[in-house]
């Protein structure tokens, strides 16, 4: 083959392993799944299964430009991770920092209006629903051990 395998390309920021399927390679992006990755490959006409190290540097920058628009590429809404912003109204697809940073943004607006959600997150409860009476209490004083205790009463009664 004339063509030139790379091991690691760099796609939107994020070094991807270039022996992976393309389909699976893109999913090392963070904000990007599986059914994601799979429609924008067909979108930019490439093949998923082909190997992401034989991508010519045309196809990387055409699907760095669907990631970074995809509702102009016709990907369903319903698709992207950030639906009806709520300071925009638009549908978006956030990757890498910007999703970081757009979730802890959406966390401290929870804790500044005091929403039951916001409550529980800076209390570093569970937020969704979850059962706390045994599960999630790493961290926190667990009760006390017995040992201790007959000890501690025995050393005081022996005073």
């Amino acid at each position: 083959m004339s063509e030139e395998f790379r091991h690691i390309l760099r796609i939107l920021g994020t070094d991807v392993d270039g022996t992976l399927k393309t389909q699976y390679a893109l999913t090392k992006i963070k904000g990007m799944s599986r059914n994601l990755s799979w429609t924008i490959l067909r979108k930019a006409e490439i093949d998923p299964n082909a190997r992401a190290g034989f991508l010519k540097e045309a196809e990387v920058e055409k699907i760095e430009e669907i990631i970074k628009d995809p509702g102009k590429y016709g990907i369903p809404s319903w698709m992207m991770n950030r639906r009806k912003d709520l300071e925009t109204g638009k549908d978006m697809h956030l990757i890498s920092a910007d999703l970081v940073l757009r979730n802890k943004m959406d966390v401290e607006d929870m804790k500044n209006m005091k929403s039951w959600r916001g409550y529980r997150h800076a209390y570093g409860l569970k937020v969704r629903g979850q059962r706390t009476k045994t599960t999630g209490r790493a961290g926190k004083a667990l009760g006390v051990k017995k040992k201790e205790l007959i000890r501690a009463a025995a050393a005081a009664e022996s005073k």
